[in-house]
């Protein structure tokens, strides 16, 4: 019944197994991958012939984790998977990235890519083992791919490269890179570090590159015996259209991309289009050609005339050489009711980006297919439309918005302090105001600055910088601080982030077949000085987190107590802690090692919170003075309310240094004193004095004075 197919290799220690014949037969391409006990289906499905009028490649991405996979029930009130996460929608991205490129140019017929985790073993990641599956399933569908691709992940531990760690081994790990190529060359970076410098990460890239390519051996092997024939496909003649768009728009086009001004360039790059649009299809007549083919190849003819220029002269859009950065301006404190804010300009491009710090009950709990944990620090990126000069769709974030927060994200993530030494919750929104350029990048410059005004002890200040490619041939050129068109007719999106002694963040796409080893080398030396130059300019309006916290963001104050006392601070059904709340107006946040965190812009409520807690779960030390008030006076002392609700005995020869007929001689109930706990008898009973203590001043008296 079933025609199966089968590959096994070893990859990373463990054994990779590929499989097809048995699920998703109806689908052009399914593979089972199998990874430990990890397991993947990846199904590719495309469409028999194009949607006409599409001038674009419509090709989607959808990875998807189900709760059965790590045995789990999904939370909420319907128990079934919902929206995607933010995890499933940066991974579809992860896989749509390298394998983009790959297909035929002209190819415009719908296709899906729908990978599903079937199984977990909570060691073995199933991102990577996604994108292998993926790969394998449209080699084997015979739509126009070009690949395989194949792809790792690079771990850092004890300054040694570890190919494919294991999920529990990665907190231990200065690198998590992920890179995906084909037999020859790179084609797609990820990266979060530990300010490492560009030979290793270079190195790291070229590692996982040599990692992957058993997988892409093992692809070809099953397609050898398994890949469905060859869709008949051949890429449409547009040349003679093209050499009309030509002699038509050219000269118009080159005094176009003359304009440094972008909003002056476009207008002129579209009336240009316009006279091509209305001699070739509005006064065409019959031999019309398709409005989607037209702006084809008047686009082609964008990018011949832009790629020609920098490649033959050095000479960029604006006037620029390839390595110069645009003009960088720097604001914070811009809002005075926010914790911090920055405003970043790098040329066209403007980020407003605000800070806030919360507490404990501020962090976001995220559910995955490993458990739910806890994230202290949240960036959120906006692109509005008119950020562009547009009007558009408002509403929730898109994969582009999710994918560019997290790549900001990554960049400044590894340069905060300890939670424990800086117990905040943190959220950063990024507003884009303007762009013409990497917005990402803008987003790790204000970030920075923004969680700095809010006096944030960054361990340094962040930078990042959009690196371009035009290449033809032999011939190539790698561009500073990109442009829109120049990112959009290039080849290259390369982004590089970090502080002044390494790179933090690093992500790269390419939209030809990958890239060299000498290309990168290139890239990452010229983003260093860009990088550079970027925080020098940063350093005009702050150098490093504010001393103080501003005027309206929260203190926090942290506390230890004895486990076995959290109880008693609750109280039955969390009565003492809201009663603390409601009294003193701190927030209050109890973990499970007894770590207590008091929250509020109020230092006296904070302070009246502390007491509070202290009074019922501290103890008091021997040795110690303690303010107290007298409660009660009999014959033989006065018993003193000294610490929280605890009293103890200051027997009447312990009330002052000299014989004491009578109590009520030297205090009365209600009279403030001070008082040393001297220890506690046989009984437990609490032994306190007064005499050894100056009444005045509350400092123990001399020896000789007793």
């Amino acid at each position: 019944m079933f025609d199966v197919h089968r590959v096994e290799v070893e990859w990373g220690g463990r054994p990779l197994v590929l499989e097809t014949g048995k699920i998703a037969r109806q689908a052009d391409g399914a593979v089972l991958a199998t990874y430990g006990e990890t397991k993947v289906l990846a199904t590719v499905v495309s469409a028999k012939s194009p949607t006409p009028g599409r001038d674009f490649f419509p090709l989607t991405v959808n990875y998807q984790e189900k709760a059965y996979a790590a045995g789990k029930i999904p939370g909420g009130f319907f128990k079934r998977e919902g929206r995607p996460s933010e995890h499933e929608t940066l991974t579809s991205r992860l896989i749509d990235r390298p394998i983009r490129p790959l297909f035929a140019d002209g190819y415009k017929n719908d296709t899906q890519v729908v990978i599903t985790v079937l199984s977990h073993d909570m060691e073995n990641a199933p991102d990577m083992l996604a994108m292998v599956a993926s790969s394998a399933a449209l080699t084997l569908s015979g739509v126009p791919f070009m690949g395989p691709i194949g792809g790792a992940r690079v771990g850092m531990i004890n300054g040694e490269f570890v190919l494919n760690p294991l999920i529990d081994d990665m907190s231990e790990s200065a690198l998590d890179l992920i890179v995906a190529g084909t037999q020859d060359a790179v084609l797609m970076v990820e990266s979060e570090a530990k300010e490492l410098d560009e030979a290793t990460m270079l190195s790291a890239v070229m590692f996982g590159h040599a990692g992957f390519q058993p997988v892409i051996d093992a692809i070809i092997k099953l397609a050898e015996t398994a890949a469905k024939e060859p869709r008949e496909f051949s890429m449409p003649d547009h040349s003679a259209l093209y050499e009309k768009v030509k002699g038509m728009a050219a000269d118009a086009l080159k005094a176009a991309y003359a304009i440094t001004a972008k909003t002056e360039r476009k207008n002129a790059i579209d009336a240009a289009k316009a006279a091509v649009v209305e001699a070739l299809i509005t006064n065409g007549g019959d031999d019309a050609p398709e409005a989607a083919v037209l702006s084809g190849e008047f686009k082609h003819l964008e990018a011949e005339i832009v790629r020609g220029a920098i490649l033959d002269t050095g000479s960029r859009i604006d006037g620029r050489d390839l390595s110069t950065v645009r003009a960088i301006t720097s604001e914070v404190g811009i809002l005075s009711r926010a914790h911090g804010s920055a405003l970043f300009t790098r040329g066209e491009t403007q980020g407003l980006v605000v800070a806030t710090l919360g507490t404990g009950e501020d962090e976001q709990f995220v559910d995955a297919l490993e458990g739910t944990y806890k994230s202290h620090f949240m960036l959120h990126y906006n692109f509005p439309p008119y950020s562009v000069g547009e009007t558009g769709r408002m509403g929730s974030p898109g994969r582009r918005e999710i994918g560019h927060g997290k790549l900001a994200w990554r960049a400044v993530n590894p340069m905060l302090p300890l939670h424990h030494e800086f117990p905040y919750t943190l959220r950063v929104v990024s507003e884009i105001t303007e762009s013409n350029g990497s917005s990402s990048m803008a987003t790790v410059c204000g970030t920075s600055l923004a969680l700095m005004d809010a006096g944030v002890p960054l361990k340094a200040p962040v930078a990042g910088i959009a690196m371009g490619l035009i290449k033809d041939g032999e011939r190539f050129a790698v561009l500073s601080d990109i442009l829109g068109d120049e990112d959009h007719l290039g080849d290259m999106d390369f982004k590089v982030a970090g502080s002044e002694n390494g790179i933090t963040a690093l992500q790269m796409d390419i939209k030809i077949q990958g890239i060299t080893e000498e290309i990168m080398k290139v890239a990452l030396a010229q983003a260093k000085d860009g990088r550079i130059h970027i925080l020098k300019e940063m350093a005009n309006a702050i150098t490093e987190g504010r001393a103080e916290l501003g005027e309206h963001a929260p203190r926090i104050e942290v506390m230890k107590i004895a486990v076995d006392k959290i109880r008693e601070v609750i109280g039955s059904g969390g009565k003492v802690i809201r009663e603390i709340v409601e009294k003193t107006g701190a927030k209050v946040n109890i973990e499970d090692d007894g770590t207590v965190k008091i929250a509020s812009s109020d230092g006296k409520a904070i302070q009246a919170a502390v007491n509070w807690i202290n009074s019922i779960a501290a103890e008091p030390e021997v040795g110690v003075i303690y303010e107290g008030t007298v409660v009660k006076c009999v014959d033989f002392g006065a018993f003193v309310n000294f610490f929280g609700a605890k009293d103890g005995l200051v027997h009447i020869s312990q009330l002052a240094p000299r014989k004491v007929a009578k109590v009520t001689d030297v205090i009365k109930e209600g009279d403030k004193v001070w008082v040393k706990l001297m220890g506690f008898d046989e009984r437990g009973k609490v032994r306190l004095s007064m005499k050894v203590v100056d009444q005045e001043t509350g400092k123990e008296l001399e020896k000789e004075a007793e």
